[in-house]
């Protein structure tokens, strides 16, 4: 998830009407650029923008199948969006959680104080009770709450050769254990990104027979969606230059629940259809042995941090 930008508006002038326009190549529904006004109090996000239209987003967003989501075109005011993806760290930064596995290729940083300082205004707005009850009118998800925490969100970065592959999400929250995972929200900064360069989010299937919708990643996309069942991922490896990289700030978003969880609570990767038999295999065993690391993070507190900087200090002595 090849590229295509689907290009209506959805603008107040127009009744609150939101108009889907898919594109030949890409499969889903699109929010594309509103109308608006830049107001001073609204710079982090364009609440003018959006809170006229929450009805009309929550029925786009609650009819779609088989799960239920948003994509935006131009998710913040278009110079907040170029301000954020210029002021994106390098992941060579030893703040930055390297995840290398049979799975993923990609890095991320999730601890509030090592955010840039645009970054990090625009994390604690997406995290605020405003933004958050514009999210419960969306998703119909009453009691829905931020984590202040950014437990696995933050900013994350794919260089060339990176992926992610198919997956569902963790079901509970690693250091609150009666906080469900509800909803992400994903947003995109990747200026003068090219289709060719891959990294579209795909969903798919629940049977994992076909991509159900594709979504470019260029700067200012974002996408919503109902965690933790939906299988999306960027499972082809990227072929972007070593100067540029898949560049987003992921939000997650829980409610309470005090009821027992039944069955895994780690992320879970699944093989595509197209995949060898080899590469199944692998993603079989790296499922097991991710169960068995979460299990030995909740009971042990290890972080992912620590983890990671065993992993590099084996590489080192390997090499």
């Amino acid at each position: 998830m090849s590229e295509s930008s689907p290009n209506d508006d959805v603008s107040s002038d127009a009744g609150n009407e939101v108009r889907n326009d898919l594109g030949s190549e890409t499969k889903g529904t699109a929010i594309g650029r509103p109308k608006c006004e830049v107001h001073q109090g609204s710079r982090l996000f364009p609440y003018e923008r959006y809170e006229s239209q929450q009805e009309a987003l929550a029925e786009t967003y609650q009819e779609k199948q088989p799960y239920h989501h948003l994509y935006f075109e131009h998710f913040l005011d278009e110079d907040l969006a170029l301000e954020l993806a210029r002021e994106f760290p390098h992941h060579g930064e030893r703040t930055w959680i390297e995840y290398k596995h049979v799975n993923e290729n990609k890095a991320g940083l999730h601890v509030r104080d090592k955010l840039p300082d645009l970054i990090g205004r625009v994390v604690d707005e997406l995290n605020s009770p405003r933004f958050v009850a514009f999210l419960i009118k969306v998703t119909g998800i009453e009691g829905l709450m931020a984590d202040d925490s950014i437990e696995g969100g933050g900013i994350h970065q794919a260089e060339t050769g990176g992926y992610l592959n198919v997956h569902t999400d963790f079901i509970m929250h690693r250091s609150r254990p009666n906080w469900r995972r509800r909803c992400n929200l994903i947003v995109y900064l990747n200026e003068g990104w090219k289709e060719e360069w891959g990294g579209n989010i795909d969903f798919w299937a629940p049977d994992m027979s076909e991509v159900v919708a594709s979504y470019p990643t260029f700067l200012n996309a974002a996408v919503l969606f109902d965690t933790p069942g939906a299988l999306h991922g960027f499972p082809d490896p990227l072929t972007c230059p070593e100067t540029q990289s898949r560049k987003s700030i992921q939000f997650y978003y829980y409610t309470l629940d005090e009821s027992p969880v039944s069955g895994a609570t780690a992320t879970a990767y699944y093989a595509r259809p197209t995949d060898k038999p080899l590469k199944k295999l692998l993603i079989a065993l790296d499922n097991r042995a991710l169960t068995i690391y979460s299990w030995i993070k909740s009971r042990l507190g290890i972080s992912d941090a620590l983890i990671s900087k065993v992993l590099e200090i084996v590489g080192r002595g390997k090499k």
